[in-house]
């Protein structure tokens, strides 16, 4: 407080009693805990409206959080969906978190943004890259709700939270936990597949990330759909090598059509979709909270540093 705001009067009731002191020691206190989640993160402070005057009680909520899927029409796929932002309510109690998709599923993304009315927005995009989605549908589906203040946040990968989103997926499917003989084993990290150049370099940035994250076991990205190679070639190609102990690792945030294919494609473990991974929440509060500040996610600070040379 600066000297002179302390030398201000102001205004309060007579404090006659000790219970009174501490019924307003206890507000104050509740009210700063408020702007902490339970992961121990602090949130974002809420914003005064316009018309407040200073001092006044009057804020504005956190703005809603509205996670952008795909969609599926894997019936499976939406309550992965739902249960996953069941958990970042849980993390951050009290914040609107909306849900819209980009087609195959209820609401779609316009009738989702169309009920935030002209309140104050982040979409954050439930996809692993930076393909046309990201690039072009969302930013025209913000665009066509003209009363919504949007923010758009960068999409999930790559990150060190999806890194373990994926390797817990891996250990659940029986991949050892401590590391042991690896010279047989191998990975083929199964992604949906873009024609977008940056959507393959941030695949195949998360398949490095998860080679380290596995003590230099390889990982090689392969793709269901508009790229080389299928998880097929990849399998075979690894064995090739000598890998004849070959996981795959499903890189898809929800189960569909491609993530059934690629388990299919498995010739050992096949890891679920990253689905609602407690890092996974995590992380989606995180794109939220970089948006919210205007924080670069760290393949565009690497970009911005020319350190992107080999992606």
């Amino acid at each position: 407080m600066t000297e002179s705001a302390s030398a201000q009067p102001r205004e309060s009731l007579p404090l006659d009693s000790t219970a009174q002191l501490l019924t307003r020691i206890t507000a104050q206190l509740g009210a700063q805990l408020s702007h902490v989640s339970l992961n121990g993160t602090r949130r974002p402070m809420p914003h005064r409206t316009g018309g407040s005057a200073p001092g006044s009680a009057a804020i504005t909520r956190a703005p809603a959080l509205v996670a952008v899927a795909h969609g599926s029409r894997d019936p499976h796929a939406l309550r992965t969906v739902m249960k996953l932002l069941d958990r970042v309510r849980e993390l951050r109690p009290g914040l609107d978190v909306r849900l819209g998709h980009i087609e195959l599923n209820e609401p779609l993304l316009p009738a989702a943004l169309s009920g935030l009315g002209s309140a104050d927005a982040v979409l954050v995009p439930l996809l692993l890259g930076r393909g046309h989605h990201v690039k072009r549908d969302i930013p025209a589906a913000a665009a066509a709700a003209p009363a919504l203040r949007a923010t758009i946040a960068a999409p999930l990968g790559p990150h060190p939270l999806l890194v373990e989103a994926l390797y817990g997926r891996l250990v659940e499917a029986g991949w050892p936990a401590e590391e042991g003989d690896s010279r047989g084993s191998a990975v083929v990290l199964a992604a949906a597949g873009s024609r977008d150049p940056d959507a393959a370099a941030d695949t195949r940035r998360t398949a490095r990330m998860l080679s380290e994250r596995l003590g230099g076991v390889p990982v090689v990205p392969a793709y269901a759909s508009a790229t080389a190679p299928t998880v097929p070639v990849a399998v075979r190609a690894l064995a090739a090598r000598g890998r004849h102990r070959v996981a795959v690792a499903s890189y898809f945030t929800a189960p569909g059509r491609f993530a059934t294919a690629a388990a299919a494609a498995a010739p050992g473990a096949a890891a679920a979709p990253l689905g609602a991974h407690p890092a996974m929440a995590r992380l989606l509060l995180h794109r939220y909270d970089q948006a919210l500040t205007g924080a670069l996610p760290a393949h565009e600070v690497a970009k911005n540093d020319h350190l992107l040379a080999s992606a």
